[in-house]
This record gives structure tokens, C-alpha cells and sequence, in this order.
């Protein structure tokens, strides 16, 4: 097998262009202030006769390259950090969830992980960019009133003195985006969760005629999603409006005071222009209501994708699996609670090495839960795993995949092919364990119909309940893994079919031990030991045929089930735990 490695990205990957774009946007923002000076001197340099000022012309030409040139770099450095930083999140995201134990990464419902995925990413991904845009919005107004300042303090005095209302104009503009895009993208999750579950259950759906109920589930939310739309807008369109009636007000005060300071002669022709222009700047104020805007969606977004980012990977310490161990599993006081409810209680089990165990147990006894916490799939809330001695929550739980394979009711098939999803895995198997794994599973000859066989791309190949099934144990059959866990991997099954599978398995004895959660007799019959799960607890532990002397233990299974159930010949006896 070759270990695949995923390429790293280089150090300091995405962060060199914000910072660029808050430099160019600076440097913009600078040499729009400076213009106005330059161009005032020039005028008066004109005006009183000294010939042409070509040193002044150079000036201001050069002023008005840098500002055109750094806002096009500005435009195109925005659209790459952006960019970049959302493939970042998404990548980080999606890292974060495959790396954290599955209990806590399947907290959120899919529709809703996809939402804060995709286009709650994006949105937080525009953060950087907007408020590097804030602040050369910002900076033109702020620079200009400081410039007005000292071209004329009673022009920049008059201008001052309106700031404060377009301060406060600003203040509740931010403050309700943020609310009003928060209500929105949890609305917008909600459309995205329900339609994802009616999907997934779309046979469902229609086998019971309420498409049109689940129609008016999946739309109700898109009336208050369209409300807080426009509730965004109408801010939005609020703050614009405010903006537009109190810029051009302060615009005429300020430029009257300016032609009253000419008019008295204390400001020249020149620095009346460069008021001018300062007025226009500072009025800029106004253009940071849809910067602002995009900021607080961005960061409400930010908000909505910081519990995904905080998600701890799976914890471990430096610990390695004995070369050649036999798989011997021990399960030592383990103890699981969920709200309040304890699911698992004070489970204690040893399976030797190269065994096969059989998990049985009414609906809602812990069968699934025990079978995930032997694979670590989760981690108990007391007690200790451990695999040849070595406990699992020591193991990186990369490495841990070599050693401890899974498989599930339903299972879910990732990758291009058929090929793709059953070698999914830590290690590419070679084709021939592929086709191997495909025997075992009693897939390969429904595997061999299909168009291009295993090469067939999963899209082009229907499938059955019962061939996902045999696909997701031929993915876990295909590595020589020293512990199986199979929860209820056979359940789809007919008969012969699982016949042929559980000779495959037996053909592993000695070698890899089994741990099978059973819903049939027959399976549990194959095992060599079974134990009983009641209510979180270990009822028994047995042979399948000396436990189906107690009638408790024959109701877990149908009733059609024949009483005389065969079973392998077993030494050892029942060893009943009760409450």
C-alpha cells in the first residue's frame, strides 16, 4: 500500500495580499488627500504669474496616477483575498469536522453545516477586504478634515461640527446589520437543513403522499427570510437616505464659510479649491454606509463559523500498537451520558485476540454506541478502551485506521468510482486487494455487471440497499486490520449473501477479532461469544446456544426465529451480569 500525504500549504499562505490591499488602500486614500493641497499651490502659482508650474503639474499628476493606479490594485488584490481566504475557510472547516470526533462533528445538521460551509464562509472570507475598505473609507474623510484644518481652521471647525451626527448615523447602521444578518443566515440554515432532510427521505416522502406538506415545511421559513432581507435593505437604504440629506448640507456650510474667508481675503483662490475638494472627501462618510454593511454581514457570518473552527481534534498521546498484536479488546468500566441519560453504564468486556463477538440487544440498548466506542468513534465519559494492552485514546487516531476498521448499516460511499470508495482509507490497497476485499464482500459479482466494472463511476452504478452494504465491508475488509467492527453492516442482506460474508470473516479467526452488532440469530450464532446489552448494561455473556435457553434472550430476535438455532461448537460458559 502507498501512504498518500496531502500537499501543505507554504507558510504564511493568504495573508501576504491583505496585507497588501490595506497598504494600496492606504496609499490610495493618502494620495487622495494630498491632491487637493497640490493642486491648490499649483492654482496660486498660477494665478500670481511665475510662469508655468511644472513642478506643481508634475505633482499632482503623479498624486493622480498613484490614486488610480493603487485603487485598480486595490479592486484586483480585494478579488484574490477573498478568494483565497474563503478556499482557506472551507478548507479549515471541512478539516476541523473530519479530525474531531464524529459525536461532536455531527452536532450540526448537514443543511446547516452546508450553509456555514459555503456561503457563510464566503461572507466571513470578505471580512479582511471590507475592512480594509473601512479604513481607506474612513481615512479620505478623517485625512481630509485634518487637511481643512490647516488650510483654514474655520472651514475645518464647520465641518467638525457635523461629524458627530454622521458618527452616530454610522454607529446604528453597524449595530443593526449585524442583527438583521444574523437573523438572516440562521433563517437561510433552516431552509438548507429541512431541504436536506427531505432529500435523504425523499422514498419516504413519497410513499406517504406528503410531498405537498413537506413542500410547505421546507418554504415556511422564506417568509421571515424575506422579511429580514428587507428589513436589511431597508437599513441599508435608511443610513443611505440619512446620509444623502446630511452630506450635502454640511457640503454648503462649509463651502460658505470658504467664500466668506475669500471674500474677506483670508484664503487665497487656490486654497478655496483645495476646500473645495476636502469638503467632497470629507463627505465620503456617506460611501462607508455599504462597507460597513458588508462588514457586519461578514462578521455575523465569522460568528456563525467559529464553533465549527473551535472543534478540538481528536485527542491523543504518543502511543504505537504492539507489531503483530493478536487484537485482544478490553472495555473497563465504561460509562456514557447524553443529557442527563446514561446510555452506556459500567460496561466491562474482554474479547481475546482473533475472536469474534457477537452484540445483541433490544432497540436503544447500546449496541451501536458500544461498537463505536471499541472503534473509537467516540470516547466514553469514564472508563478505557484498550487495544493489545495499548489504550485507543493514546493512539493517533490516524494510525489507529491501519489497525481498526468499521463498517455500518449505512454506509456512505465517497469517492469517483467503485474502486475510489472502497480503497477510502488512509493507504491506496493495491487492485488486487481491491478485488479481494470486493470477493469477501460478496460484491465483485454485481461489481462485474456494471458498465466498467469497478472503474464505474458511482453516479453511473444503482445501487441497492444491499450492495451499499457489501461496498462499505469491502472497504473495511480491504486493509489487515487487527479489529473489525461491523454495526449491523449485514442487516440488508439476504441470507445466502450473508452466508458467503460471514464465511469471509470466519476465514479471518485467529488473525483480526470481530466485534458485530447482530440483529439476527444466525449472526450471533456464528460468534463465538455474544453479549447481551440491556439498558446500557451487560445483561450476559455467552455462547449463542446456551443463552438461547432463556426466553428473554430468544425475544431479543424475532419470534419467527426457530427455537433450535444452530451454532458453532463453543467451550466456555454463560456468564450473566444483572443489575
Amino acid at each position: 500500500m502507498t501512504r498518500v500525504q496531502p500537499p501543505a500549504p507554504p507558510a504564511g499562505a493568504g495573508r501576504a495580499v491583505p496585507v497588501a490591499l490595506v497598504l494600496c488602500s492606504v496609499g490610495a486614500a493618502l494620495a487622495a488627500v494630498a491632491l487637493p493641497a497640490a493642486l491648490g499651490r499649483t492654482l496660486d502659482q498660477a494665478i500670481a504669474g511665475k510662469g508655468v508650474p511644472w513642478a506643481g503639474l508634475a505633482l499632482c499628476a503623479a498624486l493622480t496616477a498613484a490614486e488610480a493606479g493603487l485603487d485598480a490594485l486595490v479592486a484586483l488584490l480585494g478579488g484574490t483575498s477573498t478568494a483565497v481566504r474563503a478556499a482557506r475557510l472551507r478548507t479549515t472547516v471541512v478539516d476541523r469536522l473530519v479530525r474531531a470526533a464524529p459525536d461532536r462533528a455531527g452536532e450540526l445538521p448537514p443543511g446547516d453545516l452546508t450553509t456555514r460551509a459555503t456561503a457563510n464562509a464566503a461572507d466571513a472570507a470578505s471580512v479582511p477586504v471590507s475592512a480594509a475598505a473601512a479604513v481607506a473609507a474612513a481615512l479620505l474623510p478623517i485625512g481630509a478634515a485634518i487637511a481643512l484644518l490647516a488650510v483654514d481652521p474655520w472651514t475645518g471647525i464647520a465641518l467638525v461640527a457635523g461629524l458627530p451626527a454622521v458618527a452616530l448615523l454610522l454607529g446604528a447602521l453597524v449595530r443593526r446589520s449585524a442583527d438583521a444578518a444574523a437573523d438572516y443566515q440562521r433563517e437561510q440554515a433552516l431552509v438548507a437543513t429541512r431541504l436536506t432532510e427531505a432529500v435523504d427521505g425523499i422514498a419516504t416522502v413519497r410513499a406517504a403522499g406528503t410531498a405537498t406538506r413537506e413542500h410547505r415545511r421546507i418554504t415556511e421559513p422564506l417568509t421571515r427570510l424575506a422579511a429580514h432581507g428587507r428589513r436589511t435593505w431597508r437599513i441599508q437604504g435608511t443610513a443611505t437616505g440619512q446620509a444623502a440629506v446630511l452630506m450635502p448640507l454640511l457640503t454648503v456650510l462649509v463651502l460658505a464659510v470658504a467664500g466668506t474667508r475669500l471674500a474677506a481675503g483670508a484664503i487665497t483662490v487656490g486654497e478655496l479649491l483645495a476646500v473645495a475638494r476636502y469638503a467632497v472627501l470629507a463627505m465620503g462618510l456617506g460611501a462607508l454606509t455599504a462597507t460597513l454593511g458588508a462588514l457586519a454581514r461578514g462578521r455575523a457570518a465569522a460568528r456563525r463559523l467559529d464553533p465549527l473552527l473551535a472543534l478540538a481534534p481528536v485527542p491523543h498521546r504518543s502511543l504505537t500498537l504492539p507489531d503483530g498484536g493478536p487484537g485482544r479488546l478490553e472495555l473497563r468500566g465504561i460509562g456514557i451520558h447524553r443529557d442527563g441519560r446514561a446510555l452506556l453504564t459500567d460496561v466491562t468486556l474482554t474479547v481475546p485476540g482473533g475472536t469474534s463477538a457477537a452484540v445483541v440487544g433490544r432497540s436503544g440498548a447500546g449496541k451501536s454506541l458500544l461498537a463505536a466506542v471499541a472503534g473509537r468513534l467516540t470516547d466514553p465519559d469514564a472508563g478505557t478502551v484498550a487495544l493489545d494492552g495499548v489504550p485507543l485514546d493514546g493512539v493517533d487516531p490516524v494510525r489507529l485506521r491501519h489497525d481498526v476498521a468499521c463498517a455500518f448499516a449505512r454506509p456512505a460511499l465517497l469517492g469517483t468510482t467503485i474502486e475510489d470508495t472502497v480503497a477510502l482509507g488512509p493507504d491506496r490497497p493495491a487492485p488486487a486487494e481491491i478485488e479481494a476485499a470486493l470477493r469477501d464482500a460478496s460484491a465483485d459479482g454485481f461489481v462485474a455487471l456494471l458498465p466498467d466494472g469497478r472503474h464505474t463511476a458511482l453516479a453511473d452504478a444503482p445501487l441497492s440497499g444491499g450492495e451499499y452494504q457489501r461496498l462499505g465491508l469491502a472497504r473495511a475488509l480491504v486493509r489487515p486490520a487487527r479489529l473489525l467492527v461491523l454495526d449491523d453492516a449485514t442487516a440488508s442482506l439476504d441470507t445466502v449473501t450473508e452466508a458467503r460474508v460471514q464465511r469471509a470473516l470466519a476465514r479471518r479467526a485467529g488473525s483480526c477479532t470481530r466485534l458485530v452488532v447482530a440483529h439476527r440469530a444466525a449472526t450471533a450464532a456464528a460468534a463465538d461469544r455474544v453479549v447481551w446489552l440491556a439498558d446500557g448494561r451487560i445483561r450476559a455473556v455467552g455462547p449463542h446456544r446456551e443463552l438461547w435457553h432463556d426466553p428473554e434472550y430468544r425475544a431479543v430476535f424475532d419470534t419467527a426465529e426457530p427455537r433450535d438455532q444452530p451454532g458453532e461448537p463453543s467451550t466456555g460458559s454463560v456468564q450473566e451480569v444483572r443489575p
